[in-house]
């Protein structure tokens, strides 16, 4: 079967999450992904943890389906064998420290003239000019300067994601950029640079709290996992020692929700009530009134009561939920993939096509297919042992 992608390779110097994140989205679709390590440890994303088999949570996540290459790029004799894969390839991915490309010449200005197709995605914090450029950035830096922290959380204290958003941001859109400049160049014959940042990545995510903070305007109130201006739209405690997650978003529901699922219709006319407005303005009392009706109530009581009123609501699940989650069992949207531990299952990406299956390959172990790799590019057994004897790759 034809993937969208069959047939592009991709080099990436990538490390941690964001770059990574973005080759294994390009290798879903059928991508030749070519992953430069550090010989020995390789990415340090690795180490990050052991909680699959011995394996990084992280890195099993976002590097499924790529062959891993080591290469000392500090050394010449590196440096010309990845000069020598790129002759050939169509994109080169990198989120290497800033100007650390640049230096070993594999920025677009250095490589576009001999490469004229290659399509160079750069991610970095802050972009390659401005203020900002050479300043260090990690996830939760990010999501500290681009104003996340600062609506995110409880009113007494911020919180941060409890996964790694700026990141996946900033993949999302290198990979989408990546797909556009793939377009672009089949129209025009030329490869492009694209500068994609965390900070611009997640800045655009927080457009609705931007415009709700318009021209000074107070921001949005941190309100734990409800929701700001809305209400009821949020966690309720139900007296087995459950919660449900519930939301309302016009009059019609909020009539529903007090006939059928709190038995008060009165209190749909309750003048502190009856208009969102005033239910935000008064959530700790109508809070109450909510919770004293779940209190005799169990979970699956509630819940049966939102659904007859067609009231919108979900389960607070934990990880062993989501991983047992029956809406993905029943749409068949697991899989299973190699990897150093063993077989581990993974989830398929989002959005299933009727013309192609996603790639679902192993994720690779260090260094895994430097031999092969070379040997593709007419090295010798001798040059290869030389390499390795330097410490090269």
């Amino acid at each position: 079967m034809t993937r969208p992608l069959d047939g592009i390779t991709v080099v990436s110097l990538e490390h941690a999450i964001a770059a990574p994140f973005c080759t294994r989205q390009l290798a879903d679709l059928g991508a030749r992904v070519i992953k430069v390590e550090r010989p020995g440890a390789g990415d340090f994303a690795r180490a990050y943890d052991q909680r699959v088999r011995g394996e990084a949570s992280h890195f099993v996540w976002v590097n499924r389906s790529k062959e891993s290459l080591t290469l000392d790029l500090k050394q010449p004799g590196a440096v010309a064998v990845l000069k020598n894969i790129l002759a050939s390839a169509d994109v080169l991915v990198q989120n290497l420290a800033p100007g650390a490309a640049a230096r070993m010449g594999l920025g677009y200005e250095s490589l576009k003239a001999s490469h004229p197709q290659l399509i160079v995605c750069d991610i970095s914090g802050y972009g390659e000019d401005g203020p900002y450029r050479d300043k260090k950035a990690y996830d939760l830096l990010i999501q500290s300067e681009a104003g996340f922290l600062s609506v995110t959380g409880t009113p007494d204290e911020p919180s941060k994601a409890g996964n790694s958003v700026a990141d996946i941001a900033a993949g999302m859109y290198a990979y989408s950029s990546i797909l556009a400049a793939l377009l672009q160049r089949g129209k025009t014959g030329q490869g492009s640079h694209i500068d994609v940042s965390m900070l611009e990545s997640l800045g655009e995510w927080m457009g609705y709290p931007m415009y709700y903070a318009f021209e000074g305007a107070a921001p949005p109130p941190r309100t734990g996992a409800s929701h700001a201006s809305i209400y009821p739209y949020g966690p309720f405690a139900v007296g087995d020692g459950g919660a449900v997650m519930l939301g309302l978003q016009n009059e019609r529901e909020w009539k529903a929700f007090c006939d059928t699922v709190l038995q008060n219709p009165a209190l749909a006319t309750d003048p502190r009530f009856d208009a969102n407005a005033k239910r935000n303005a008064h959530r700790e009392a109508l809070k109450a009134l909510i919770l004293e009706t779940f209190a005799p109530l169990t979970t699956a009581q509630v819940l049966e009561r939102l659904e007859q009123a067609q009231i919108a609501n979900a389960r607070m699940n934990t990880m062993a939920d989501l991983w047992a989650h029956p809406q993905l069992q029943a749409r068949n949207r697991w899989r299973t993939v190699g990897s150093p531990a063993g077989d581990i299952p993974a989830l398929l990406p989002p959005g299933r096509h009727s013309s192609f299956d996603y790639r679902m390959d192993a994720v690779p172990q260090v260094g895994e297919h430097t031999d092969a790799i070379l040997r593709t590019l007419g090295r010798s057994d001798a040059d290869i042992a030389q390499l390795r004897a330097t410490g090269a790759v």
